[in-house]
């Protein structure tokens, strides 16, 4: 696929008026004649829908073809015969990411998708449900090649073909790596558009402002001019002349077509060149899953017998399967894998990177020999060039280049055109305005090889070229033997603090092998001898695994082993591991060495990455502290009970800020934590980088302290935190109080809150009902089970309950003192216009029929809106069940749930209930009558009334009571008539 420079779409903009999909541009030139003809006189409609279509016209036949690996050389493809739909996601801040996309892609494709929000490509600028603020400017990052350019393609192809977005009137695609050739030039926004498209030129200039207008710049990471948004100066008019910069500057910033829509693409380490406030959506293309990269191999190779045997062969190498996250890599392991299998089943299969990209060169090589007359010495001398041109540039960070770069590496321009046609998939030529050229390697990886490439070359005729940048960067000249120089590279490799030199480190350790050696010797006329020193080269790498580097300096070192053939310290991790089923690492004496390993193992391997259980595999410091790669990468981690110190809470909170963790559910309950500890955490809570959702502290007891500043946590903008479990602490009411400062706060976005046994009072009860009635709270859910707040309590809850900004929905007060009093004040909350309760449980209090006959009256209210109700246990009597029979008839009621178990109702209150059960207003779902001393009168009352009401009643519970075979028959009949509802029954007596 074709290497590509995307970025999040905007989200800013009000939907037009016009239909969002229309089959032919005829149509849509009706439409919009119609909608517009009031700002336009007939003459000037027609030449606004002549431009229209002629711009549409020119971009279908530049965006209908794809060209995989090459931009003007081959054989096109259309792109709507093999477009795979891309996984795009929404999230992210837009923050810069300095890791070396290896490690991204490793860490993306370890991500569970269910932590992702998916969007389609053509609904880029479409809100969400839920989110009404229109969209103007998106930023979409990904790694190169993942798919950010096709996904540009194939919106602005749909639009021009009218199948979707007709709202937007006029498209314009512009490519970094092109207004980087414009940076001399001074004119006008449309003078601009019209040196680019010249179908626009009959557009009139309040034309730009009356239609809806889009602008694609694609490849932000290749753009070379300066974008300085701070000290550019302020242009609103669009004839007004500016440098290319200032007129981007101003056009992203608003002040220039402040309705246009923009859509800004970018590789991760450049997308900071974008002021966050001027973005308001931000995606990510993720490439392919794994479904979708067996889906790209069987559409890739037309021959399916050969499609499965490569799709096995990828899968059966971890590196190379999780590198197919990449759309490009697909393609170059395609390109591969169906050469060499369909020539011979004898010949060496690639295993690793370095093997597959040597493969590739030599494929795209030899494809050409037939076509080019050069010699051997001619493709020797311009792969040379080339690669020196990637090793220079790889440097400098460069993934597009221009005429100046080429001749610094010897390369005459008037050759280019040669070096794209012996490597069209390597190397490619690409045409900008005014004809200027542009240059780019195909992907950064190929890029990366034929840096290391050059450098082991460099070396191997060290004797008779002399390099000066390569014997500057690696000091060739003192290096005797082939070791010294890979030792080199492994010590300048992990000088890098974002790894940036990570994947071109593997290639050169690779190409150091005398096997992969023996396969470029065809094309190279010395290429040294890599047997000499490699066991010096894996040993010193182990060494520096043993100096303990971090987590993902380590993990690349084990890569380069992979790449040198040599998994012996991963062998001897595995042994054991599968000896010990994974279990009580922590009673192990590993060395460094040995716990890297372990990781690495971890990370590598197919496990589950929905929970992570630190006492699986040792209740200890050391063991969170060495797997916290591995833990970062799940989705809940339990830590619970597991001798955690101060250590281990700055390493969890570091973890939690890091870019590449994917955790959303947290469990520390049981540790030691105090103030300290909780305070780092609530650090990492508060880091932009932090996705937690869910965090559970039981068994710590927080003082007023860390209730201030978890408070502070959850007051933070960037704070994702939804749900908090404080169960089993004894939390003061002034710490109470102290954290219902947070809930107030309008950037807290806690919706889930758990008090459980936590010695609550009637104070407590007063701050939160303070809490709910803020507009700002977003609390939909309150557990305060087990804390003595008897009815004072909840009367002072009701007046929050009551209020018009209580968003509350699930309320649970179980066993906490209360008397009938409390169901007054709670039927009155229940009966008020603004409440939101749905779900309330009043379990194990002493409520007795007068409580149970309050809280009925606020059932029967039109304004009630609860749906579920637990009151088992609730010392009530058959004399409750007129009131709630009385419910269940109610017209107004919504009841669609209800426990009663653990009462004293009988047979004669069962048929008391059997009365409201029957009545035709009955919404009732689900029914807990276990242990409520029902008998055979009782089964034959409720059989009686459900025949009579059969269309509601899903779920019955009757377990622990006294009925015979020939009651429970009465109900089973109904289980198994297909007239009933009836989903689920459950009648177990422990007396039969």
């Amino acid at each position: 696929m074709k290497s590509d420079r995307s970025m999040d779409p905007p989200r800013n903009f009000k939907q037009a008026d016009c239909p969002t999909e229309l089959r032919t541009q005829q149509a849509m030139s009706k439409i919009q004649c119609e909608n517009l003809q009031v700002h336009q006189s007939p003459s000037q409609m027609d030449g606004f829908v002549t431009c229209q279509n002629n711009l549409k016209s020119y971009l279908k036949t530049s965006f209908q073809h794809l060209f995989e690996g090459i931009a003007k050389q081959g054989n096109p493809t259309l792109l709507n015969k093999i477009y795979t739909e891309l996984y795009i996601t929404e999230g992210g801040s837009g923050e810069v990411s300095n890791e070396h996309e290896v490690r991204q892609i490793e860490t993306a494709s370890r991500r569970p998708v269910e932590q992702e929000i998916p969007i389609q490509c053509n609904d880029i600028f479409k809100p969400l449900p839920g989110q009404d603020k229109p969209i103007r400017t998106v930023l979409t990052k990904g790694v190169a090649g993942i798919g950010k350019t096709v996904s540009v393609q194939k919106f602005i192809l749909d639009w021009a073909e009218g199948e979707a977005n007709q709202d937007v009137h006029l498209i314009f695609p512009l490519p970094f790596r092109h207004l980087n050739l414009m940076t001399e030039k001074k004119l006008s926004l449309i003078e601009l558009l019209h040196q680019f498209f010249s179908e626009t030129k009959g557009l009139r200039v309040t034309d730009y402002e009356k239609y809806k207008v889009m602008f694609t710049f694609d490849g932000l990471d290749e753009c070379r001019l300066p974008l300085d948004f701070c000290n550019n100066e302020i242009v609103c008019d669009v004839t007004e002349p500016a440098s290319v910069d200032v007129l981007l500057t101003n056009l992203i910033k608003g002040n220039l077509l402040p309705s246009a829509l923009l859509w800004i693409t970018s590789r991760p380490a450049a997308d900071s060149h974008i002021p966050p406030e001027c973005v308001v959506r931000v995606t990510e293309v993720r490439g392919f899953n794994d479904p979708q990269k067996e889906e790209y191999f069987r559409k890739r190779i037309s021959d399916q017998n050969l499609a499965n045997r490569v799709i096995k062969h990828i899968k059966s190498s971890r590196s190379l399967y999780i590198m197919c996250h990449i759309p490009v890599f697909c393609w170059i392991s395609a390109t591969v894998l169906e050469t060499i299998l369909s020539e011979s089943e004898s010949g060496q299969i690639p295993k690793t990177l370095t093997q597959m990209y040597t493969h590739f060169l030599i494929i795209q090589i030899n494809i050409k020999k037939n076509k080019y007359t050069e010699g051997h010495d001619t493709n020797e001398k311009n792969i040379f060039k080339l690669g020196k041109l990637a090793f220079q540039q790889l440097e400098s960070g460069n993934l597009i280049f221009y005429e100046e770069d080429l001749r610094e590496c010897g390369i005459d321009v008037k050759e280019a055109s040669v070096y794209s046609g012996v490597c069209t998939q390597i190397f490619r030529e690409e045409f900008g305005l005014f004809q200027g050229k542009v240059y780019s390697f195909v992907h950064l990886s190929i890029q990366e090889f034929l840096a290391a490439l050059f450098v082991m070359l460099s070396f191997s005729n060290r004797d008779n070229i002399k390099q000066r940048q390569v014997t500057e960067f690696f000091n060739l000249f003192n290096k005797a033997v082939m070791s010294d120089l890979l030792k080199s590279a492994v010590d300048k490799a992990l000088e890098s603090e974002n790894g940036h030199l990570d994947l071109f480190l593997r290639f050169l350790l690779g190409l150091s092998l005398e096997s992969n050696q023996t396969l470029v010797r065809g094309l190279f006329t010395q290429t040294g001898s890599g047997s000499q020193g490699k066991e010096d080269t894996v040993k010193y790498i182990k060494e520096k695994i043993r100096e303990n580097p971090s987590p993902e300096k380590s993990i690349n070192l084990f890569h380069c082993l992979n790449e040198l053939n040599d998994q012996s310290l991963q062998e001897e991790v595995k042994k054991y591991l599968e000896k010990n089923d994974f279990f009580s690492l922590s009673e192990v004496r590993f060395t460094p060495a040995q716990w890297s390993a372990v990781v690495f193992v971890l990370l590598t391997s197919e496990q589950d990455l929905d929970v992570f259980d630190l006492s699986n595999y040792g209740r200890s410091e050391e063991c969170l502290i060495r797997l916290l790669p591995v833990i970062k990468l799940h989705k809940k981690a339990e830590l619970w009970d597991c001798n955690l110190t101060e250590k281990s809470w700055a390493a969890l909170a570091s973890a939690l800020s890091s870019h590449s963790s994917n955790l959303r559910e947290l469990e520390v309950g049981g540790n030691n934590l105090q103030d300290s500890g909780m305070k780092l955490i609530y650090t990492g809570l508060a880091d932009p980088h932090c996705k937690l959702e869910i965090l559970r502290l039981s068994y710590y007891n927080p003082t007023d302290e860390s209730c201030a500043a978890l408070a502070s946590a959850l007051s933070s903008k960037s704070s994702s935190l939804k749900e908090l479990d404080l169960s089993q602490n004894i939390l003061p009411d002034s710490g109470m109080k102290l954290l219902c400062t947070g809930l107030v706060n309008p950037d807290s976005k806690l919706e889930k809150l758990i008090l459980e046994d936590c010695h609550l009072t009637e104070k407590s009860c007063a701050a939160l009902a303070s809490a709910l009635s803020s507009n700002c709270s977003s609390l939909r859910e309150l557990y305060l089970n087990y804390n003595n707040l008897q009815d004072l309590g909840v009367q002072l809850l009701s007046t929050g309950l009551e209020n018009p900004h209580c968003k509350l929905e699930i309320l649970s007060l179980s066993r906490c003192n209360l008397t009938e009093k409390s169901c007054a004040a709670l039927a009155s909350a229940l009966s008020s216009k603004s409440s939101s309760l749905r779900d309330l449980d009043l379990s194990d209090n002493n409520l007795k029929d007068s409580g149970v006959k309050a809280l009925s009256a606020g059932l029967e209210h039109p304004h009630c809106k609860l749906e579920k109700l637990s009151l088992w246990e609730c010392n009530f009597t058959e004399k409750s069940c007129s009131a709630l029979a009385s419910v269940f008839s109610s017209g107004s009621s919504g009841l669609r749930e209800l426990d009663l178990s653990g009462s004293c109702l009988q047979d004669s209150g069962v048929k008391l209930l059997s009365a409201g059960l029957e009545h035709p207003h009955c919404k009732l779902e689900k029914l807990n009558l276990s242990q409520c001393g029902i008998m055979d009168e009782g089964c034959t009352a409720l059989a009686s009334a459900l025949r009579s009401n059969p269309l509601h009643l899903r779920e019955l519970y009757l377990i622990g009571n006294f009925f015979s075979d020939s009651g429970e028959k009465l109900l089973t009949a109904l289980l198994e008539d297909p007239l009933f509802t009836l989903e689920k029954l459950e009648t177990w007596n422990p007396w039969l």
